[in-house]
């Protein structure tokens, strides 16, 4: 049972073709710089030389055309013919308060999703036109989509709610939604999986760290709490991103540096975070590189990261009532283990030990990383959001 998982955004579309029935992947790849000169068609299939192919792909119809093109190519291909993609998973950025599973696409299923462009104009639109493209080109092959915010829609109110005017969530529905959510998800499954218990068992905290960074309190298999917020930009320091911040910083930087609202997102956005902090990049390869040069800044930029990580992995803890293991998951978190280890610094009083060796040599693998006297287990667990999306999808279908 082959599915098919698209990720569009603004001009790009990532795309996966799994196969449900044993979890494997058939192929991935990416068609980028849509509506630009020199876009690029991707795909990887395992065991063979990846196949890039340029030219002109004016939009997401175009990008979707080819990449069926390619899965269904004499030479390259992996599939005999298109019919035999049983359905398409989509990833959504934001369900709003509608969705809390992911659901097969209808009439009704779009209109809730342009109703959410107002939270994630950035991405609801992009995703939307893939959607769309889909439609017209595979026209009655079921589609479903996945929500970001989903699996967080769990959390009590008292998580979600701002202490701002009450009147201002039921207007205009302003709360933490939460974002990541299908790798939080993914990645708790996985360590209960390891370690052989069932969920209910299990409090847990997720750190998915990366160029965005989230972290998420998941009591008994459900999501309680979630760093990120109404938007993507609250929580932990991120690559370009500020995380938590004073409101009143932003009302005087603003006044101070004559800033529009829109250029006030743009630096708090795209210009603030790890590259904010060092000067010089979001990356974190980067910063690491420099405080090995003795850049001041850059080791600046990189204690804050972990001190941020640590003070919620206190906090998570605590309003859990308790944690037994800790997963990382992410670029940073699946191949730093310099920011594993500081972030872990110092919570041995809450039964949290690393294995020092284990942790070096845990980079992009599956792997236990705790001593054995440790009382919370901690995991490094590569996520897999596609693969998620790819079973909800064939669920659904089904």
């Amino acid at each position: 049972m082959k599915i098919l998982v698209l990720n569009c955004g603004s001009s790009s579309v990532k795309y996966q073709l799994i196969n449900v029935e044993n979890q494997t992947l058939v192929a991935k790849g990416i068609v980028s710089k849509i509506g630009m000169p020199g876009a690029l068609l991707t795909m990887e299939v395992p065991g063979k030389e990846p196949v890039k192919i340029s030219g002109e792909i004016l939009d997401h119809i175009v990008a979707i055309s080819n990449i069926l093109n390619i899965l269904t190519h004499e030479e390259y291909g992996v599939l005999k013919d298109k019919s035999e993609i049983v359905g398409i998973g989509h990833r959504v950025v934001h369900g709003g308060e509608y969705f809390s599973d992911s659901v097969l696409i209808n009439n009704e299923v779009l209109k809730r999703i342009r109703d959410c462009i107002e939270y994630a104009p950035l991405h609801n639109p992009h995703n939307l036109k893939g959607i769309n493209a889909c439609m017209q080109i595979l026209p009655g092959v079921p589609m479903v989509a996945v929500f970001d915010t989903a699996f967080h829609q769990n959390m009590p109110d008292y998580a979600y709610i701002y202490g701002i005017p009450y009147v201002l969530y039921k207007r205009y529905s302003i709360r933490r939604y939460g974002f990541h959510g299908t790798s939080h998800y993914y990645v708790s499954r996985r360590v209960r999986d390891i370690q052989k218990k069932d969920i209910t068992e299990l409090n847990t905290i997720t750190c998915h760290l990366g160029n965005g960074c989230s972290i998420a309190a998941i009591k008994k298999g459900k999501s309680i709490d979630t760093s990120m917020g109404f938007t993507p930009l609250e929580g932990l320091l991120m690559g370009t991103r500020s995380g938590d911040l004073d409101p009143a910083v932003v009302l005087q930087v603003m006044a101070r540096e004559e800033l529009t609202p829109s250029e006030a997102t743009t630096m708090l956005n795209k210009h603030s975070g790890l590259v904010g902090i060092s000067g010089t990049s979001s990356d974190m390869r980067d910063i690491e590189e420099m405080i090995d040069k003795g850049d001041s800044q850059a080791e600046l930029a990189f204690n804050v990261f972990c001190y941020r990580l640590k003070k919620y992995i206190g906090a998570y803890a605590a309003a859990m009532g308790g944690l037994d293991t800790i997963v990382f998951t992410g670029g940073i978190g699946e191949n730093s283990p310099r920011t594993r280890e500081k972030s872990l610094e110092g919570l041995e009083f809450q039964g949290i030990e690393l294995d020092i060796k284990k942790n070096k040599e845990a980079i992009g693998m599956e792997k236990e990383i705790s001593s054995e006297n440790s009382r919370v287990k901690i995991f490094v667990i590569p996520t897999n959001e596609e693969l998620v999306i790819a079973i909800d999808t064939a669920n659904l279908v089904k």
